[in-house]
């Protein structure tokens, strides 16, 4: 029984494989005489012992171990597969891809900014790239302790760092605080060359960083947007008429009751005139279609002398000419 439970061939090949592993160890006692390395599509596979790189293999196939791999193993090309005996080493399975993993502030960076006393809190948001590219600092680092790495464990520890290097590189590339997106490209260099400085200890490499936007607090949020409103318009006058004419006209305007709305009919009366008064200033006083206004009659000679109330009684005089009550002439001759 001894003798044909030692002939049983291994497969050697990454089981349960999974898009966001970054490598995964096979692990077993040793690999017997028949055994067979399956490499797929995006992996590599590294032969290993004690933490040395035995041989790399990356085209993917079907390989016979005993007569296809141990050839070219470093420092076992002469082991031979015994009746009672196997290979102890173990291998490494690589993925190759690029990783591309979003990324997000934990909490507001406060940027230091003129009129704010604790600093302007910032949120923003995007995207890293970074893939494998040092296998023996890879094993050194992280494999020879771990028994597969996920995309999840890189993305932790990327964030923990991330905001320290955004306040660095938004202060230095920044410029105008209101508009970091303009700078986004300058800011996401920086990063990049500073992240990847982090990771390349471990035998990886970030190939792209991207910050997809900056999110500032509501309140200064609301301040650019009515900032830039007031530019489009050109004028300050004109965009406070169209405000609150369009207040009135959809019926938000605060308040309520006689008094909200005289409010609002006084304010609509004073819009009315500024913009009568405009629009007559750019018209020309020889226009024959302006309307003149009609000129003040000059009263008779005679109604300037008449008096409002009889001399004789006090009567209200009513307009004629001798006092309805005690019937004294109201005319001098």
């Amino acid at each position: 029984m001894s003798f044909f439970r030692n002939q049983f061939a291994n497969v050697v090949e990454w089981e349960e494989f999974r898009d966001d592993m970054i490598f995964y160890k096979w692990k077993n006692n040793e690999i017997k005489r028949g055994s067979k390395l399956i490499i797929r599509p995006g992996q590599d596979a590294i032969f290993f012992n004690n933490g040395k790189i035995e041989g790399v293999f990356q085209d993917e196939g079907e390989y016979d171990i005993e007569s296809q791999i141990v050839p070219f193993l470093s420092t076992l090309k002469g082991f031979k597969f015994g009746f009672n005996s196997g290979m102890r080493v173990e291998v490494l399975f690589v993925n190759t891809k690029e990783f591309n993993v979003k990324w997000g502030t934990r909490n507001a960076i406060n940027i230091p900014a003129l009129g704010f006393p604790g600093g302007m809190p910032i949120r923003a948001n995007g995207t890293f790239n970074f893939k494998v590219n040092d296998y023996i600092a890879l094993i050194d680092k992280i494999a020879g302790m771990r028994n597969q790495y996920l995309v999840e464990d890189v993305r932790i520890r990327i964030t923990a760092v991330l905001d320290q290097l955004l306040m660095k590189w938004i202060t230095r590339e920044g410029k105008d605080m209101f508009n970091l997106q303009s700078n986004s490209f300058d800011i996401s260099k920086g990063i990049k060359e500073d992240l990847d400085m982090q990771v390349l200890a471990d035998g990886l490499t970030i190939t792209g960083f991207n910050v997809m936007s900056f999110n500032y607090p509501k309140e200064i949020q609301d301040m650019i947007t009515k900032n830039a409103s007031h530019g489009m318009i050109g004028n300050v006058e004109r965009y406070q008429q169209i405000s609150m004419t369009d207040g009135m006209a959809s019926g938000k305007m605060s308040g309520g009751g006689t008094a909200s709305d005289m409010a609002g009919m006084m304010m609509g009366m004073n819009i009315a005139n500024k913009m009568m008064n405009q629009q007559n200033e750019h018209q020309p006083n020889s226009n024959p279609l302006t309307p003149q206004s009609p000129q003040p009659s000059q009263p008779n000679a005679g109604d300037s002398q008449k008096p409002n109330f009889c001399p004789n009684c006090g009567t209200k005089t009513g307009g004629g000419n001798f006092c309805s009550n005690c019937g004294h002439k109201l005319i001098a001759e």
